[in-house]
């Protein structure tokens, strides 16, 4: 059985919302948050595709989708915390912006970096879903039929 609490979830939150994030955005962010430290490659950023997969009704057997391209990287800081990246597209500076973001998440500079990164982007992201689910909204149709005295 699968405990309860993860100890992962927070790295899990900020990995996916980091892959989420408009092209460019996570660099411009840690640009502007800090400079950037010193680090060597465990894995250069390099281009592939991965396999999507799809379920009927969310509940369904699962099928295959599809392919998507993506871009991984990994890397070590000079002090020894390691970051890994895993986005969607064949941007190779934002997979590199991503692992340095996940390497220093792991050091001291976290909370600096979940309130100038991480929350910038959690907010962008709302925002984004907000403006979809008002255009949605904006299209709905209200139905409603009329009872008749009749069984």
């Amino acid at each position: 059985m699968k405990d309860a609490l993860d100890e992962n979830m927070p790295r899990k939150a900020w990995l996916g919302l980091m892959a989420k994030a408009k092209t460019g955005r996570v660099g411009a962010l840690l640009d502007g948050a800090m400079t950037r430290p010193d680090f060597t490659w465990l894995r250069v950023p390099e281009i592939g595709s991965t396999m999507v997969q799809g379920r009927a009704g969310a509940t369904g057997a699962p099928f295959n989708l599809g392919e998507m391209t993506v871009t991984r990287c990994a890397l070590t800081l000079a002090t020894g915390e390691v970051g890994h990246a895993y986005i969607q597209g064949r941007n190779k500076d934002d997979a590199e912006a991503v692992a340095m973001m996940d390497a220093l998440m792991q050091t001291e500079n976290a909370a600096t970096l979940q309130v100038q990164v991480l929350d910038v982007l959690a907010q962008e992201q709302a925002d984004r879903r907000a403006a979809r689910a008002g255009k949605a909204a904006a299209t709905k149709v209200d139905f409603f039929t009329m009872v008749r005295g009749e069984d």
